[in-house]
């Protein structure tokens, strides 16, 4: 599992119990996976409200200092605190901020990071982070999400129910303008294990082709969903030429606090 012994600590201390609003999310969330290969320099609470921000910060921040941490604050607005939490020349940044709680799937429960983000729903915030942003540590991520989450194609057709501000044209050409890094840029990551930039922009090539042509293949009624394989308990990009009772699958949309699968769809599913 790619996290430092003192983000484990820093965890440990201020994991999100059962009830709260809030939870882990980002990049830390992302790379809990023992299959990936970056360590994230930050860790990141979301809160449904930004008065959530407010309250948990100050909590977080009284349980720190009385643990022996030191606080240093490096940005502090509505909805958004940063900090720089150190114990000795151990150090981390620790964000706390306010997110939709428009997602599809509940919070997980994770032994580790309390209450945390479903994988699925990290993938595709991430797809929208590095739409927004152009940074190197995203575009690890989004490989990472693409190979053991779901394809990129069938994150960026569920990513515009979240963020309806995009169609999945729109926010396949955003993303096809990332990838463009030097081994610099790898160079200042903090890495699991040896990343080759050559193989990855071939990777991502790839990804940006094939997500192309799933989006022009999936109708319009469908756009901003996911795919569940009930049969299989998972989500999955469909295969063309089939129909999805054929493939097993059913469309999931999202909503405020997330849904599990219906068991009318699992039902309906079956042959």
């Amino acid at each position: 599992m790619p996290l430092t012994v003192f983000q484990q600590e820093l965890l440990a201390l201020l994991a999100r119990p059962g009830g709260s609003d809030g939870y882990l999310a980002g990049g830390t969330a992302l790379n809990f996976a023992p299959t990936s290969g970056r360590f994230s320099d930050d860790i990141d609470f979301f809160h449904d409200s930004m008065e959530a921000v407010a309250e948990s910060f100050a909590r977080d921040s009284y349980v720190l200092k009385e643990a022996g941490y030191h606080l240093k604050v490096l940005l502090s607005q509505p909805g958004l605190i940063r900090a720089l939490v150190s114990a000795g020349d151990r150090q981390t940044l620790v964000d706390w901020a306010h997110d939709s709680a428009w997602r599809f799937m509940p919070l997980v429960r994770d032994e580790m990071g309390g209450q945390v983000l479903h994988e699925v729903d990290l993938a595709i915030n991430k797809v929208l982070t590095l739409a927004g942003r152009d940074e190197a540590r995203d575009f690890v991520d989004i490989l990472h999400a693409h190979e053991h989450v779901l394809p990129l194609g069938a994150m960026v057709w569920a990513a515009v129910g979240k963020d309806p501000g995009f169609t999945p044209a729109s926010l396949l050409e955003q993303l096809k303008r990332r990838g463009r890094y030097q081994p610099l840029d790898i160079a200042r990551l903090a890495l699991a294990r040896p990343f080759d930039l050559v193989e990855a922009k071939t990777v991502w090539q790839a990804a940006l082709s094939d997500a192309d042509r799933f989006i022009r293949g999936r109708p319009h009624e469908e756009v901003g969903c996911l795919y569940h394989a009930p049969r299989r308990g998972h989500f999955a990009a469909p295969s063309p030429g089939l129909s999805l009772p054929e493939q097993g699958l059913v469309p999931h949309f999202g909503q405020p606090g997330g849904i599990l699968p219906r068991v009318a769809d699992i039902e309906r599913s079956q042959p």
